[in-house]
């Protein structure tokens, strides 16, 4: 396979803007899936992938096409995803790609994820070629929104491509597009093997199986090769392809995208971003790889059952092999026991990475409330970062706290400013800038403290906005606020998974919802539970889960009163022994209530 031949291409676009429909398309157009093995989103092979209808991992798959001018070229597609919390998939997706297909919409135009994916490929230096999609909706605009494009990024309007995915028209000319302004490969094929692992997952029976991009030089089967960061050393089992299933072959070429199981059976052995070379190589120096990924929202993972904490620790490890943003270290809680502290990109993430760990793995597990890292200043000037409440150095220690804020970029109709600003406000948004798209649609700029958007922000933006607005966001840097740890106490012992750091203007209103939704959670007992909101040794609300009676009397039909007086004293020291030596046992829809408090 001659390299000027090879083609390394990507797709970019925002959430449901039809980029698992286009590549189904391509997959068709080009014959390498059969039509009897056909179906809709085809690379989204994950079961939660075809449930929640997105993207969640970038897959690969190589096609050949055979163009206008008789040359067949070889296409390696890389399919990314579009949800803002995904980004980082598609960050390291790019690096491995020498153009992006852009999706727009032909019925929404630019949100703002299209822009953020954009710019992300323009800082990688990737040819963009833009598509209009969804030309066959009978509410396309491809004319308006293609000088959308043209008026916000600068690409000529001319080479928007039309292009309707569900129905094909207008693939072939996207093909032509792709040969004749996609470059080809530029590593140096008689120097020293250099590829460059961008995904990676865990394989049974072959060990951990590395996603490459051959930059330089070319690997055999049967050759020994060595990772550069670990400095280990293997002969692969097997090389090959996608298409998109893994087809074993004898050799990668420069600029090719393949895979190698390595027969790893040690995770750690295998790194995403790190440089792969034969083992007989010497001076080889690495490829420049990844930025390390910062984590935004952090929650607690325990398993139900005690047992079964070295089975979520197995999980974890298999699960950060095929998602790099996921970190994860050992905690321990008061109430829930042995358990990890992980970081995720965002909310969605998070619930992605429980129902896989549930779903995968058979695991029970239940996650606390989540949290972000924290800077804490102590009074003798030492900076401690801390991504649990629990961690929270005493009060007296603490001269100030600072907490993430976020710039944040919401795409919504004019019709919606109103509400939208109002909703922000709540949260302690600060106003930016607001930039009209065209007539009917705007772009809004705030600062906003990412502890504000962390549990229902996107969702109640959506239900406001009748599910036309879009968000993006990213960090801004820490800034000081009067923040405060909420503590939970049930039958007078905190409840260290239950705490939540709040802004001291919002303590009193959190903790009495707290205390209000946790009084129905928790399930009576025989002596009376009180449930308080602290702040402190500040107890800023209260209320009680009354004790299950029995009726002591119902056996006396009239009589003396002493023996009725008797019998409830007796009840009553009963009930004072009880809760002395009682424990409550706190249900995990306690723990669930810490979550819903936005959804009022």
């Amino acid at each position: 396979m001659d390299q000027s031949t090879i083609r390394n291409f990507s797709i970019i676009a925002h959430i449901d803007h039809g980029k698992s429909t286009l590549a189904d398309r391509l997959l068709q157009a080009t014959g390498t899936i059969s039509e009897r093995d056909m179906q809709e989103q085809v690379l989204d092979d994950m079961e939660l992938e075809r449930e929640k209808g997105v993207t969640i991992k970038a897959s690969a798959v190589l096609m050949h096409y055979q163009a206008r001018d008789g040359i067949t070229y070889q296409l390696n597609l890389i399919d990314t995803p579009g949800h803002v919390d995904f980004t980082y998939e598609v960050s390291r997706a790019l690096i491995a790609c020498e153009g992006a297909i852009l999706v727009v919409d032909a019925t929404q135009g630019i949100e703002a994820q299209t822009l953020a994916n954009l710019y992300l490929a323009l800082e990688h230096d990737l040819e963009i070629v833009p598509v209009v999609n969804k030309i066959d909706l009978p509410s396309a605009r491809p004319a308006e929104v293609a000088q959308e494009i043209e008026d916000l990024v600068g690409i000529d309007a001319a080479d928007m491509l039309p292009v309707s995915a569900k129905e094909g028209t207008g693939v072939e000319a996207l093909l032509e597009a792709i040969v004749a302004r996609v470059p080809p490969p530029s590593g140096d094929p008689r120097a020293p093997l250099r590829a460059l692992i961008f995904d990676s997952h865990y394989d049974a029976y072959k060990g951990v199986v590395a996603y490459v991009r051959v930059v330089d030089g070319a690997l055999d089967t049967g050759k020994a090769i060595r990772l550069l960061a670990t400095e280990r050393q293997v002969e692969p089992l097997e090389l090959g392809f996608f298409r998109p299933q893994m087809v074993p072959g004898e050799r990668l070429l420069t600029g090719q995208v393949g895979y190698i199981a390595t027969g790893f059976k040690t995770i750690r052995n295998v790194q995403v971003g790190d440089t792969l070379t034969l083992a007989e190589a010497v001076g080889v120096s690495p490829l420049p790889g990844y930025q390390p990924i910062k984590p935004m929202v952090f929650a607690g993972l325990y398993p139900t059952e005690g047992e079964d904490y070295t089975l979520l620790k197995d999980a974890l490890e298999k699960l950060q092999l095929n998602d790099a943003s996921l970190i994860y270290e050992p905690e321990t809680s008061q109430a829930l026991g042995f358990g990890f502290r992980a970081g995720f990109l965002g909310l969605f993430h998070m619930e992605i990475i429980q129902e896989r760990l549930e779903r995968e793995y058979g695991l029970e597990i239940l996650a606390t409330a989540p949290s972000v890292a924290y800077q804490v200043t102590t009074r003798d000037n030492r900076v401690v970062t801390i991504d649990s409440p629990a961690q929270l150095p005493d009060e007296a220690t603490i001269e100030s706290i600072s907490e993430p804020w976020m710039r944040i970029s919401i795409f919504t109709p004019a019709t919606y400013i109103g509400p939208v600003m109002e909703m922000t406000t709540k949260r302690r948004a600060e106003f930016g800038q607001m930039e009209y798209l065209d007539e009917q649609r705007v772009r809004l700029e705030y600062l906003m403290p990412l502890s504000e958007m962390i549990v229902d922000f996107y969702d109640q933006l959506k239900s406001t906005t009748r599910g036309y607005a879009s968000l993006d966001y990213h960090f801004d840097g820490y800034r000081q606020g009067d923040l405060v740890k909420l503590d939970v106490l049930v039958n007078n012992q905190p409840v260290d998974a239950l705490s939540i750091i709040v802004h001291r203007d919002q303590a009193y209103y959190r903790g009495q919802r707290l205390v209000t939704r946790l009084k129905e959670a928790i399930p009576r007992q025989l002596f009376t539970v009180p449930i308080q909101a602290a702040v402190g040794k500040r107890v800023i609300s209260r209320a009680n889960v009354k004790a299950l009676r029995k009726d002591v009397l119902a056996k006396c039909y009239g009589g003396d009163v002493t023996r009725k007086r008797k019998l409830l004293e007796k009840q009553k020291k009963g009930k004072r022994r009880m809760k002395m030596v009682g424990s409550v046992e706190v249900p995990q829809e306690a723990f669930m209530t810490v979550l819903k408090l936005g959804e009022d």
